[in-house]
């Protein structure tokens, strides 16, 4: 929404009241509604388009919006094919897959190719540059999804003789680390990859769809088999080889530049707006 703004378009913001994107929207001097299907119904008239970021707000737009919808899908589980769903789905204009691998799942799911656009996530260029010491903590993602691969995690953890520091604020405990550890059995895209990658602390990745489309394995992350032992022996060569890391970091932080700068997420959101509306 800032970068929308700082592009000229105005934005009105539908959330819970009580939650911490609707404080940031404020505090950010941005119109804010609680979102209701009243308020999707009065306000939507009053703008060229709607944008759903989540099942609920897709829902809310499908049955009150009153102008184009576009939907942002960023999960890597199937579409449901219940009629209901293939009814909420055909509402919308066009669908921002996160990924070259969500993008495919809603194919799966019956979504016509030519309404998807891909858009990768962006991160702040003006975030903090951590040093890279390659002595420092192994950071991973706290977590009690069994997709997400902690047990994998903390097995490696014991073959490597290195402790985890499973994370509830990456931002601050990213900096100084010595990798970012990345372990998922699903994944639509990555972008707590994208944050490690931007503040200068190499990844070491599970080697699936989604995150894939983060880092080049072995040029900018590394990629690994969710095996313990094959995740602790990517840990170890980090922290072994400052070579390494550091290559991983200058060619991170190339391929961020090169891909995942909000300047890109603004021309791709507004390009799947102007389809939408039929530009």
């Amino acid at each position: 929404m800032n970068t929308l703004r700082e592009a000229g378009h105005e934005c009105c913001l539908l959330a819970r009241s009580d939650g911490d994107l609707w404080q940031q929207a404020h505090a950010n001097g941005f119109t804010s509604v609680p979102a209701s299907l009243f308020a999707v119904w009065d306000k939507s008239p009053d703008f060229d388009l709607m944008h759903a970021h989540d099942a609920r707000a897709h829902t809310l737009a499908a049955l009150a919006g009153r102008v184009p919808l576009v939907v942002s899908r960023r999960v890597a589980f199937p579409i449901s094919t219940s009629f209901v769903s293939r009814w909420k789905y055909s509402r919308a204009a066009r669908f921002l897959a996160v990924s070259k691998f969500v993008a495919g799942k809603l194919e799966a799911g019956g979504i016509p190719p030519a309404k998807i656009d891909i858009v990768y996530d962006a991160i702040d260029a003006s975030a903090p540059v951590s040093e890279w010491d390659p002595l420092g903590p192994v950071v991973s993602l706290a977590t009690g999804d069994p997709q997400k691969g902690r047990d994998l995690v903390e097995r490696a953890a014991e073959i490597a003789r290195i402790p985890i520091a499973f994370s509830t604020n990456l931002s601050k405990d990213l900096a100084h680390a010595s990798l970012f550890l990345y372990i998922s059995r699903s994944e639509g895209f990555g972008s707590a990859a994208l944050l490690a990658m931007n503040m200068g602390i190499p990844v070491v990745a599970s080697g699936i769809e989604g995150l894939l489309e983060t880092f080049e394995d072995g040029i900018s992350g590394l990629a690994v088999d969710n095996d313990p032992a094959a995740i602790a022996a990517a840990i170890l060569r980090v922290r072994q080889s400052p070579e390494l890391g550091q290559t991983l970091v200058a060619n991170a932080r190339r391929r961020m530049a090169e891909r995942f700068t909000t300047q890109h997420l603004l021309a791709g959101t507004l390009a799947s707006y102007r389809r939408a509306l039929g530009g």
